[in-house]
């Protein structure tokens, strides 16, 4: 299934071929991406940074951009313009317009200004810049999504005969109850945009319906709650055991009648040390590929890479990112 829901997303993105932004764009990877993007028609990239720099890493590499366009912060046409909304944007928190022009002319901001004003469709950083930065500059430019208060990611686990989506894997230490419905919901929600799968969520805990009782069971039914009256159309249940949200004859002895349990595709962890070491052992010992993270929450898709991607994640995220938006 892994070769298969590679070319799955990536021929659905290239169906919206949507204007994808790289701020990270010094880097070789970066443009080997760019160029794979635009060859196989996946995306239409736009590299952002300066661009004497960008040229350089492209000729000593002996790379040709071709008609892949690089934005310059320091030259383009409507860096007044989008310097002008950082400044509108975060002016109640004290930000002068003095102050929006210098951050403006950082590359990730400037891409985040791009995706805010429409310019461009999504924005993939992160292979050099570290996952604060990219966070904050996302956060600074594009803002959370309606309803949600809550920046968070998803990984999509590719098993020979099935999808999962595991999260938070990557961002969120210790998350709230508020923050667990809030990662429950925009999990589900992007699970469907990029699989086509109808989500079915198990908020997870170390305790089945009341079978622990602990301040640590008490946040997962509180966030059940709360991500019920969120989404109250979803597939949804907790707290559950890892084994009921997954073997369907242990689900249907521990969770009778659950909607979920047995058949969940969206496992929402309790904490970041869960979710982390989950991933990375379901990874390692049962061989599923790890697609992710993916930065979710936000207004618009704005995705943070590892800074030891390979250039198959940049072209992947930049395929997910695009079926989000």
């Amino acid at each position: 299934m892994g070769n298969t829901f590679i070319q799955d997303i990536r021929a659905k993105a290239a169906k919206k071929r949507l204007k994808v932004a790289f701020p990270d764009a010094e880097d070789v990877r970066t443009l080997r991406a760019a160029l794979i993007l635009r060859e196989k028609g996946i995306a239409e990239p736009l590299l952002v940074g300066p661009a004497a720099a960008i040229c350089k890493v492209a000729a000593d590499n002996g790379l040709d951009l071709g008609a892949v366009a690089v934005v310059d912060p320091a030259t383009d046409a409507a860096k007044a313009e989008l310097a002008g909304l950082l400044h509108e944007k975060r002016k109640a928190k004290g930000l002068t317009p003095e102050q929006a022009a210098e951050l403006a002319k950082g590359a990730l901001y400037y891409a985040g200004l791009m995706l805010a004003s429409g310019r461009v469709g999504a924005v993939v950083g992160g292979n050099i810049s570290a996952t604060g930065d990219v966070i904050r500059a996302a956060i600074h430019t594009v803002g959370t999504a309606p309803g949600i208060s809550t920046v968070s990611s998803y990984f999509i686990m590719v098993f020979p005969d099935r999808l999962l989506c595991y999260a938070d894997c990557a961002v969120l230490p210790n998350p709230t109850d508020a923050q667990l419905a809030d990662i429950a919901v925009t999990s589900a929600k992007n699970f469907q945009a990029v699989t086509g799968e109808e989500p079915r969520v198990a908020m997870l805990s170390f305790s089945t319906k009341g079978s622990a009782q602990h301040a640590d069971v008490d946040k997962v039914v509180s966030a059940t709650a709360m991500a019920r009256e969120k989404a109250p159309h979803l597939l949804l249940d907790g707290e559950m055991q890892a084994d009921a949200a997954l073997v369907p004859s242990v689900g249907e002895r521990k969770c009778k009648g659950s909607p979920v349990a047995g058949k969940a595709n969206v496992l929402i962890f309790p904490d970041l040390d869960a979710a982390n070491i989950s991933y990375k052992l379901t990874e390692r010992l049962a061989g599923a590929e790890a697609v992710g993270p993916i930065v979710q929450g936000l207004n618009k898709p704005y995705c943070d890479l590892s800074r030891g991607c390979s250039v198959d994640d940049m072209v992947n995220v930049a395929a997910i990112c695009s079926l989000m938006a």
